[in-house]
């Protein structure tokens, strides 16, 4: 399914996938702030590493189903499938875009 996306949260998406290298700078601010599994990581360095890690641990793919405006971000309604229990599950990824890039997530 299709699900149009900022420029910014669809590059996230390709990278989280492997369709793409991970730049942070491409879609992240330099002072962003990503919040997952109570772990809080902030800035390119952190945000890259955080991902790579998460690839590399359990290998997934994230499919986006529904975006909804919120106040200054959306929530993107997503499935995460992968070699986890309870796979595949529903997480909502809830951006804030400063300008082009992501300036927080929160997912969830």
């Amino acid at each position: 399914m299709h699900v149009p996306l900022p420029d910014p949260v669809a590059a996230f998406f390709k990278a989280s996938n492997g369709s793409v290298p991970f730049e942070p700078e491409r879609c992240f601010g330099e002072d962003a702030v990503v919040q997952d599994e109570r772990q809080t990581h902030r800035g390119h360095v952190a945000i890259g590493v955080w991902l790579r890690e998460a690839q590399r641990a359990t290998p997934y793919t994230v499919e986006p189903l529904e975006v909804v405006q919120q106040d200054a971000g959306l929530a993107v309604r997503t499935r995460v499938a992968g070699a986890f229990p309870g796979s595949p599950l529903e997480l909502d990824h809830v951006f804030r875009l400063t300008g082009d890039r992501i300036a927080s997530l929160e997912i969830g």
